[in-house]
């Protein structure tokens, strides 16, 4: 791992637990609070990795990629707690909740502040695990995601003077609203691996979705076959984001963290272990140092096995942040597992891995048209590499 000078920073403060659906939700705010216990009890967090806070996300900063009509919406639902079908407010995904718009305007004034401290030099790399609402669309929420911090953060970027930014997403689910307010935006590289849309929502997200007609190429796709574990995965990003990154020259990277493309996650059907997680972490940080300076801009996004992978991952995802990468084998303190049985009645896992060792073969090995797996990483290198000058043949 490249060395880091000087201390990162992660966001967070107790507001940001408002973004809560309520029971029975999968995505329950307890994931994060229970990620900054464990990451506190390991010493990840401190001089190396300070937690600062942030201010909400004013109305003119979210109307950069949001409608005001949704705003309003957001705002009578949160108020009175009024359905709006046109927005998808009021879905079994979406159920409105008391002051929803405040509770995400604090999500999205954290990932703008993550941006604000990497941009002015004052952070390498920062952090909001918090964040990471890919689905938010301009004028509709979506997957649980009721304003896209991620596309506002970069639209943020932006509009301080950044010229080139890359986006990577790793979320089992395609992140379908950050590729959206970027589709036709040459200054703006997406990349989403996920399974499949054949099999997951939202259903998008495949090769030939290239990005609108002044920035082809600027949206890129891997659609993983259901039962892709760590070696596929990592065969997968190792064939795509390296080359596309070190060609694209970003400025800032700003990667969203969903791990729920554990095997254990209850929603979707991928098969990666907290491991080969670790190691996507540990390759996108090295990526940020090779191709921006190390400019790095951190996010978290889905996860539902709340208790066995989400403190886990987003743990080891802080301290690489902190440029202190904990090791596999490490236990979770006692502390910790006392206070997850006290309040959640579940026990909690004992170490800080799962067992594996991530390897992969890589694609300049050979390409096996047999493999669903190999396939769909032909098809985005095909479709991709040569809007940018690159061969995409292994």
């Amino acid at each position: 791992m490249v060395e880091c000078p000087g201390p990162a920073t992660a966001v967070n403060d107790s507001s940001l637990s408002g973004y809560d659906f309520g029971p029975g939700h999968p995505m329950s705010p307890v994931r994060v609070d229970l990620t900054f216990r464990l990451a506190e009890a390991l010493g990840v967090l401190g001089d190396r990795l300070r937690l600062v806070d942030s201010r909400p996300a004013t109305d003119e900063q979210l109307l950069t990629v949001h409608d005001r009509a949704l705003l309003d919406a957001v705002v009578r639902a949160g108020a009175d707690g009024s359905h709006d079908d046109r927005c998808g407010l009021g879905s079994d995904d979406n159920p409105v909740f008391r002051d929803m718009h405040a509770a995400t305007a604090r999500v999205v004034g954290a990932t703008i502040a993550a941006c604000d401290r990497v941009w002015s030099g004052e952070s390498l790399h920062s952090a909001n695990i918090a964040g990471g609402l890919h689905h938010g669309m301009p004028s509709r929420v979506s997957g649980f995601c009721v304003y896209n911090d991620v596309a506002v953060g970069i639209r943020h970027l932006l509009d301080q003077g950044a010229e080139r930014v890359a986006y990577v997403d790793v979320d089992v689910h395609h992140g379908d609203g950050v590729e959206r307010v970027f589709w036709d935006d040459p200054r703006v590289l997406t990349v989403s691996l996920h399974e499949t849309g054949q099999m997951l929502f939202p259903g998008t997200g495949f090769p030939q979705d290239s990005g609108g007609p002044r920035a082809k190429g600027s949206a890129v796709n891997v659609a993983l076959p259901p039962g892709t574990s760590d070696a596929g995965w990592l065969r997968a990003f190792h064939a795509v984001v390296p080359p596309l990154l070190r060609e694209w020259g970003p400025e800032v990277l700003v990667t969203q963290h969903g791990c729920d493309s554990h095997i254990e996650d209850p929603l979707a059907h991928l098969m990666l272990t907290v491991d080969g997680q670790r190691a996507a972490y540990l390759d996108l940080h090295d990526l940020a140092h090779e191709v921006c300076d190390g400019r790095w801009v951190v996010t978290g996004g889905g996860g539902y096995a709340l208790v066995d992978v989400v403190p886990r991952a987003w743990t080891h995802l802080l301290a690489i942040v902190a440029g202190r990468p904990l090791a596999p084998e490490t236990a979770t303190p006692e502390e910790w597992r006392a206070h997850v049985r006290s309040t959640l009645g579940v026990t909690a896992p004992s170490r800080m891995t799962d067992g594996r060792t991530p390897a992969y073969r890589d694609w300049s090995e050979g390409y096996d048209p047999e493999s669903w797996l190999d396939r769909a990483i032909n098809a985005t290198r095909t479709e991709i590499f040569p809007f940018h000058g690159l061969d995409p043949l292994p």
